[in-house]
């Protein structure tokens, strides 16, 4: 059945009005950032500078000592105190490096700009390597290795449907600086050496989508309007929806690659000024936030300071770090923003209310990977790792639409998230 068809063609009230035309607001941290020394599960990161040294915005603090290279640079100006173990949104403890903040925001040029017109492919994969850009979506994935092998690669998708709930960051991003998220474009199609690029943006948004085309106009950038529907902005359902194709395991190889419009934005700012990722735009929205807002934030904010600045209206609240669909719900608001995080969600914290399935196949129905949730959730409930592996239970990208739609109210999500998790655990075994 294909995803626009039937039931899987779902539209779920995007609660965005609350935020996308209010203003923007910038919060310093009262005394101290917190900058995670992690790189998606990467946390093996060499420390470049000591206790008690200056640093300023843009000094370079860490790099990764294995895996993909990930640079990590200061976000703000003040003096380095040492690491700390924190509350992270990975919902592990990890180490953090304490800047104790001067609030005079000095900076310092990270790296040397580049002008991507006269730079050869190569270099600007280097550059992008070096910057430390990361998707910044919500994966955190490291920009520069999705361009290292571009064999094949005809088309760009430039990802602007931010298609969960209450999220706008990225609408404001691409309201507020078109014109470098298609210099952003361009930079990602020569790297790319591909053919075209599309910048994607759901067909509800006609006030971007005029904008954009107006910045986009005469550089060969094409402007698509996609559908309304949830989980749109998934790379795999993108690519389906826009080329008409499928693929297994990469949208390479379906001849494209997928990248976040705020990652294209700030590619495109680091070439032009020679600056590393510093703030972030996070949207705080909810059913449990007195006054929903975006908020422009160094990165390694305390979450809790941002708070004080939104309220809350309910006593009980379940916070969640991202979206409702796909983010992580954190026990406690003792961890901070790293840059990879574009949204909190507050909702309120209603009791249990479970029953027992009732084998409607919802859940599968509206499945976007072509999963049966239902099926791996009863297999991890019975620890039977074999059915786990034949339901394919690590294909499934915790999107939640089928917890969204299930009328028993059971979080099948969470289920399959921890079969995900016994897989995982097997495998190191």
């Amino acid at each position: 059945m294909s995803l626009f068809l039937g039931k899987m063609c779902q539209h779920i009230p995007g609660h965005k009005a609350e935020t996308e035309h209010e203003k923007v607001l910038e919060i310093m941290p009262a005394k101290e950032v917190y900058i995670p020394l992690v790189a998606g599960n990467n946390t093996d990161f060499e420390v470049l500078v000591h206790e008690g040294d200056q640093v300023f915005v843009g000094t370079k603090l860490a790099q990764t000592k294995s895996g993909f290279v990930v640079p990590i640079y200061s976000s703000v100006s003040g003096v380095f105190t040492g690491i700390a173990k924190r509350m992270h949104s990975s919902l592990r403890p990890q180490p953090h490096m304490v800047i104790q903040v001067d609030h005079k925001q000095t900076a310092i040029q990270a790296f040397a700009p580049i002008r991507y017109e006269n730079a050869s492919r190569e270099e600007l994969v280097e550059f992008t390597k070096n910057a430390g850009l990361v998707g910044l979506g919500g994966a955190g994935f490291p920009t520069y290795v999705k361009y290292l092998k571009p064999n094949g690669i005809d088309t760009v998708l430039i990802n602007g449907v931010e298609c969960e709930p209450y999220i706008t960051a990225d609408y404001k991003m691409m309201m507020d600086d078109p014109k470098h998220l298609v210099t952003g474009a361009l930079i990602m199609k020569k790297m790319a050496e591909a053919q075209r690029v599309i910048i994607c943006i759901k067909k509800t948004h006609p006030d971007l989508i005029s904008v954009v085309k107006q910045a986009a106009e005469n550089t060969g950038v094409e402007v698509r309007e996609v559908p309304d529907v949830y989980p749109m902005g998934w790379e795999r359902v993108l690519v389906r929806e826009v080329l008409h194709k499928e693929y297994g395991n990469l949208p390479a190889e379906a001849g494209c690659i997928v990248n976040n419009a705020g990652t294209a934005i700030e590619l495109a700012r680091m070439m032009e000024h020679g600056e590393a990722i510093a703030n972030k735009i996070v949207t705080v929205s909810g059913a449990g936030v007195k006054d929903p807002m975006n908020v422009s934030v160094p990165v390694g904010m305390p979450v809790k300071e941002i708070f004080e600045h939104t309220g809350f209206k309910l006593d009980s609240v379940r916070l969640i770090a991202g979206g409702p669909m796909m983010g992580k719900a954190i026990p406690n608001d003792m961890f901070v923003i790293d840059r990879a995080m574009n949204a909190l969600t507050i909702l309120d914290n209603p009791a249990d209310n479970a029953i027992a399935c009732l084998r409607c196949g919802s859940c599968s129905d509206h499945c976007p990977a072509g999963l049966q949730p239902v099926r791996i959730a009863m297999a991890m409930k019975e620890g039977n790792i074999e059915e786990m592996e034949r339901r394919q239970a690590m294909s499934c990208i915790e999107c939640g639409l089928c917890t969204y739609v299930c009328p028993s109210k059971i979080d099948v999500t969470e289920n399959v998230r921890k079969a995900k998790r016994a897989l995982a655990l097997q495998k190191k075994k």
